[in-house]
């Protein structure tokens, strides 16, 4: 496939003379991933899975989709800030810069912004919806690449953070960036509230309690091939839901009419 939607390396010269339908803005964090995978796996996974499904719109069906650099500016659970190098940031940090990237977009004429996020520590909710009532005619989504679909039915034992998942999407998209023969056994101790277990109610894990690798999820059952078929899969998704988004004008169409 000809990846000419990676905008990490066009200029202005190629952009300008383009007229684009939206932006994808993938956004990832900054934390440890087991002992194999680098710190910025949720920026380089959501980042490549936004860069195929922006190509597969436009192969496909001639959307033009914007990917822009990834944001590395994750939220951490209580004790990811003890591991070297893990850096938190606030709700309100995060809605700072979807707010001025928003901003500059809608300067700009656009209207359409997907996020792809790859932590599942983010939340963009409650931004949105605090953009929604400033930018009311600007359609602002959030997505979760690794939830487009159950990974329980291509994966043998997927988990939660570098993972069989992770890993297997990043041998597929950076095999040179995995360390598969340091990885440890991303075990997880669960909570002893038989209630949280099943998620009748939610609180953040204390994340030096749970995993003493800082993975949850067994990646050594991680393949490339099984990497490639999730992620064009997902992709394939994605650009389905561009295609969509591209056909609706306004938030008013976003509605079935009586």
């Amino acid at each position: 496939m000809n990846r000419e939607i990676d905008l990490c390396i066009s200029t202005y010269g190629v952009t300008r003379q383009l007229d684009y339908d939206m932006a994808l803005l993938p956004w990832g964090a900054t934390e440890p991933h087991n002992l194999h995978l680098p710190y910025l796996t949720d920026c380089i996974l959501s980042h490549e899975v936004a860069i195929d499904a922006a190509q597969r719109a436009l192969d496909h069906y001639g959307v033009r989709a914007m990917v822009l650099p990834p944001v590395a500016m994750g939220a951490q659970n209580p004790g990811q800030r003890d591991l070297k190098f893990c850096i938190h940031y606030s709700a309100t940090t995060q809605g700072a810069i979807l707010t001025d990237i928003v901003a500059s977009l809608y300067h700009q004429g656009l209207r359409k912004l997907l996020i792809v996020n790859g932590h599942g520590g983010n939340s963009f909710k409650g931004i949105i919806r605090d953009l929604a009532v400033s930018y009311p005619d600007f359609i602002i989504l959030s997505s979760e690449w690794f939830a487009v679909l159950p990974a329980k039915d291509w994966f043998d034992e997927p988990g939660d953070h570098a993972d069989e998942v992770e890993t297997s999407v990043m041998m597929h998209y950076r095999p040179e960036l995995v360390r598969i023969e340091e990885a440890g056994p991303g075990r997880a101790r669960p909570f002893v509230l038989k209630s949280l277990s099943e998620k009748m109610a939610w609180l953040p894990r204390h994340w030096t309690k749970v995993t003493d690798d800082t993975g949850i999820g067994n990646p050594h059952l991680a393949t490339a091939e099984k990497g490639r078929r999730f992620a064009e899969a997902v992709a394939e998704k994605y650009a389905y839901l561009l295609n969509e988004l591209a056909e609706v004008k306004s938030v008013d169409d976003m509605y079935e009419k009586d």
